[in-house]
């Protein structure tokens, strides 16, 4: 279990992501946060970095690199992909074609819409960073 590991939040409106790093604060977390504006940062970052990732927050609509175009290149880098990272889609689009892809082309782990109700973020948030702090991972 990585339960230490980096928070990666990729999301291109610092409103959003300010919520998002609140709520995960709020919940008694200590891990380290980690913010990227867009897919091509966090490659940049997820291809450099030899910190442990506990898990990735990201958004599907930004500029430059979206999140689909992220978790495709992702899962093409076989060294990405064997860190096998939970992957969490967190956006206000939720298009059933987004939707699809990202559950039968792409390795994702979850897609949730953001919400507009702090305590329901907040819940959502909960559950899955708990599941995923105990949840048995190949990289531990």
């Amino acid at each position: 279990m990585i339960k230490n590991g980096n928070i990666l939040i990729v999301e291109d409106d610092a409103d959003d992501k300010e919520i998002l790093e609140d709520v995960i604060v709020s919940l008694g977390n200590t891990n380290k946060i980690v913010w990227k504006m867009n897919g091509a940062e966090a490659l940049s970052y997820l291809s450099c970095s030899d910190e442990k990732m506990l898990i990735i927050f990201c958004d599907i609509n930004m500029p430059i690199m979206n999140g689909l175009e992220l978790k495709r290149l992702i899962d093409a880098d076989p060294v990405l992909r064997k860190k096998s990272i939970p992957f969490i889609f967190y956006s206000t689009a939720a298009s059933e074609q987004a939707i699809e892809e990202a559950y039968t082309t792409l390795s994702i782990q979850g897609f949730f819409t953001k919400e507009n109700d702090y305590h329901k973020t907040k819940s959502m948030v909960n559950v899955v960073i708990e599941y995923w702090k105990n949840c048995v991972h190949p990289n531990t």
